[in-house]
């Protein structure tokens, strides 16, 4: 039995390669192996995950610059309705905001915070749900499931490079955001940024994590998916205020401030 677990184990001490095909399709061994670490084994899909999201600021940023010297900026709502005064201050602040800095140094910054912070966060929170249903894993089993299971992130950040680079064009209704108006207000703008974080790549970290937790923390199946549910909800339910609220407050927009 020890011959057979020894492969998983030995995997730890360096980058497990082999593990980023594996962990997407297939998943089951591989997330069982992931479990069975008593070492962190986080970094590697980390790195993936950040730097595909790079090459997706980078993608979008070529796109911002082509809009911007092609003359077509995106304009707020209601933009015919401002004073003469009021749309020469948006347009000097748009002309201000297309260098370098806001159009590829801040965005890389905050899709790195983005990707580290959220990671923290959705394991935290994921370990402590777990320890409250009777789960019996470790931190560190979190933290490795969670980095692992983000892998189907880095696949939706090449789509949407892929996309931009192809289409020349902004990606304005991510996830299912289509479904509501532009202009809804109140709750349904809320819902439309909640809606914006959900698509297939969610629903495949949601079951890899599943996969993991049955192998990695001890608990009935009902217990593992209720657990996940709860921690997805609260994390996107507290993403998606931030982005409503910062729209309302400003008219700004925010791409995936946390982990997703």
């Amino acid at each position: 039995m020890a011959e057979i677990e020894q492969p998983a184990l030995e995997s730890s001490r360096r980058l497990p390669f082999g593990w980023l095909a594996g962990a997407l399709f297939r998943s089951r061994a591989t997330f069982a192996s992931i479990a069975a670490q008593t070492r962190p084994v986080w970094l590697l899909p980390l790195l993936v995950y950040t730097l595909t999201a790079l090459a997706r600021v980078a993608a979008n940023g070529w796109v911002r610059q082509l809009s911007a010297q092609s003359g077509n900026v995106p304009l707020p709502p209601d933009f015919q309705y401002y004073s003469p005064e009021q749309q020469a201050q948006f347009m000097q602040a748009m002309q201000a905001t297309s260098g370098p800095v806001f159009v590829y140094i801040f965005p890389a910054l905050t899709a790195i915070g983005a990707i580290w912070l959220g990671w923290l966060l959705v394991s935290g929170a994921l370990h402590l749900v777990f320890t409250m249903v009777g789960g019996r894993g470790e931190t560190l089993t979190s933290l490795n499931l969670v980095a692992w299971s983000s892998l189907p992130f880095s696949l939706r950040e090449l789509v949407r490079v892929i996309a931009l680079l192809s289409t020349r064009q902004m990606i304005d209704q991510p996830g299912l955001s289509g479904f509501i108006a532009p202009d809804a207000a109140g709750f349904m703008a809320y819902l439309r940024a909640f809606l914006a974080l959900v698509d297939i790549y969610l629903i495949w970290h949601i079951v890899l994590l599943y996969l993991g937790a049955r192998k990695g923390i001890g608990v009935a199946p009902g217990k593992a998916w209720l657990s996940i549910l709860i921690t997805m909800l609260l994390v996107l339910g507290l993403q998606a205020l931030l982005t409503f609220l910062l729209t309302q407050l400003g008219g700004l927009t925010i791409v995936r401030p946390f982990f997703f």
